[in-house]
């Protein structure tokens, strides 16, 4: 049991997407549509499907090989524009079960260079429309501990409160411990939140564990409050709100917490 919303979706949920949705490769827009879909093939985020008739003519390379999925039957095809060329970008969905789908075509994300909502590049994978991220100021005093060594300490934490994640508690620098942690190039990027600026690994004992921590110092104009400041991987450390330790969550972000 969880004590956060889990998402209200599952796999083969279709609705649809009433944004304009563009795909840049090189400085060409290849997808243009008002007439996509949000397809979940898992619950977490949806995908884009987008029709035929919405897609840069020339650029699919059908590769000759077909997938069969619970969507329907689906045709590899490879993205081709002047010398670049993404083998294996694209399934082209020509027939399918479910209403709506059938002739259009899902690209793998990292086939493009960038991706847009109306005038806005999202990042990662296309947004939920059932995720609600909020962050909210607090003065619950929070601590965080490894293996009892006290990592921050804080009674002005940001809460954010993301669908189907636990609570990220981001706290100010100045309530963190830098003895303990050591920079690392680690760059993510966040459909909601943005891109990182920062992140740390964290020194307990002998123990290093990479990348438990990090910082957005430009989120997203949403989640403007956590700008500058610091989150710890829940599943990862302890965390003590009110001086009562928190469980550890499970997530899709580590497949054990010990």
């Amino acid at each position: 049991m969880h004590d956060y919303p889990e998402m209200p979706t599952s796999i083969n949920h279709v609705e649809p997407v009433p944004r304009r949705i563009r795909a840049v490769l090189g400085k060409e827009t290849i997808v243009d549509t008002t007439h996509a879909s949000y397809v979940w093939e898992w619950p977490y985020y949806p995908q884009y499907y987008i029709p035929l008739s919405d897609v840069r003519s020339g650029v699919l390379v059908d590769q000759g090989t077909t997938q069969h999925s619970v969507r329907g039957t689906v045709a590899l095809h490879g993205l081709r524009l002047g010398e670049t060329e993404r083998p294996s970008a694209a399934k082209v969905l020509c027939e399918s079960t479910i209403e709506g789908l059938s002739r259009t075509v899902r690209f793998e994300w990292g086939a493009f260079d960038s991706w847009f909502e109306e005038d806005e590049q999202v990042f990662v994978h296309p947004r939920s429309p059932y995720v609600r991220v909020d962050a909210l100021r607090s003065t619950r005093r929070l601590r965080i501990e490894l293996d009892g060594v006290v990592l921050a300490e804080s009674d002005s934490p940001v809460m954010v409160y993301e669908t189907g994640l636990p609570t990220r508690y981001y706290l100010n620098r100045t309530d963190v411990d830098f003895a303990h942690l050591d920079p690392t190039r680690t760059v993510t990027q966040c459909p909601y939140k943005g891109t990182t600026s920062s992140y740390w690994s964290v020194r307990a004992g002998n123990e290093v564990l990479p990348d438990l921590a990090w910082a957005y110092d430009f989120p997203t104009r949403q989640l403007q409050p956590i700008t500058g400041m610091i989150a710890f991987y829940n599943e990862k450390v302890d965390i003590f709100l009110d001086g009562e330790q928190l469980e550890r969550p499970k997530t899709h972000f580590f497949k054990s917490t010990d």
